[in-house]
């Protein structure tokens, strides 16, 4: 019954958005006590640890896989190991969380968007009308039904960090399809987890340098070992499992659950009261998404 539950690559993505709202949490939450570069660079380091002895069996085709395939291994790890959730932490650092959830949640637009100029993808009518619906339910969810809040909605570094990463995740997610065939998937994301954290460590020791140092507490320790096993790990089997099932585009849509999740994450650990436009918003995502997997493939 667990296996069939979690052959399912809908549920999948389902649980990746909860794991990955819980990480926006985590990241807004210690913004003061885990710098960005470090709270990435721990959290990829523990989950490589979780994802090790799964990899180990097949630890004898890494080396020959990696000399064939280095190039689009290092690509994946630049961007979805080193650069998303780094540039998505330095975002959190100065922008509001309304701004943060509302420019990830075009990450869906970016992805059909880049299939569709890169790599000829052709929409039906109905993803057209589920995206739509979806992002209309997005809009109400951080505009917080206000219209004049929307409007007044202004950008400043940390939205342009977090836009970067949005194109970064999109790119991650498109080029996946490329990756090695036959591969086992815990050997690439143990691959793709290493060469990530080398290609953080340069970042992280620049960030010591800068005199930003974790401020140790148990909360921190805590914070740091959810985004280790859950968003990173789990969030990212899930997810590459999930993808390599239905492809990125529809995947992708799943990602408009995020700002139904945060909101009830927010109000357990950061005292924030849902509101009646979360039920609004909610309801138009999910219409969205069942218009868009609706499709027939």
């Amino acid at each position: 019954m667990l296996r069939r539950w979690f052959g399912n690559p809908y549920l999948l993505l389902v649980l990746t958005a909860l794991f990955w709202s819980g990480n926006w949490v985590v990241g807004r939450g210690f913004r003061g006590e885990v710098p960005p570069v470090a709270l990435a660079f721990w959290r990829w380091m523990l989950a490589f640890a979780c994802t090790l002895p799964y990899a180990w069996p097949h630890r004898r085709e890494a080396w020959p896989l990696l000399r064939q395939h280095w190039p689009i291994l290092s690509l994946l790890a630049l961007l979805g190991i080193t650069g998303y959730n780094t540039l998505a932490y330095f975002g959190l650092q100065y922008t509001t969380a309304t701004n943060g959830v509302l420019l990830n949640s075009f990450i869906p637009i970016v992805i059909i968007g880049l299939s569709v100029v890169f790599f000829g993808r052709r929409l039906h009518r109905q993803e057209v009308c589920g995206v739509g619906v979806s992002l209309i339910g997005v809009t109400i969810i951080v505009a917080h039904g206000e219209l004049a809040r929307l409007l007044q909605l202004s950008f400043n570094p940390g939205d342009l960090w977090i836009m970067v990463s949005v194109f970064v995740w999109a790119a991650y997610t498109l080029l996946l399809q490329y990756r090695p065939a036959g591969m086992a998937p815990m050997l690439l994301l143990a691959m793709l987890t290493l060469l990530g954290v080398l290609g953080l460590l340069p970042f992280y020791v620049w960030e010591l340098g800068q005199d930003r140092h974790i401020h140790y507490s148990l909360a921190a320790f805590a914070g740091i070992a959810y985004t280790g096993i859950f968003p990173a790990f789990l969030g990212y089997v899930f997810w590459n499992k999930a993808v390599a099932q239905v492809g990125g585009a529809r995947a992708g849509l799943f990602i408009h659950l995020m700002p139904v999740a945060t909101p009830l994450l927010s109000a357990l650990f950061l005292g924030e009261s849902p509101q009646l436009y979360h039920l609004a918003g909610m309801l138009l995502i999910i219409s969205g998404i069942v218009l868009s997997t609706r499709v027939a493939k």
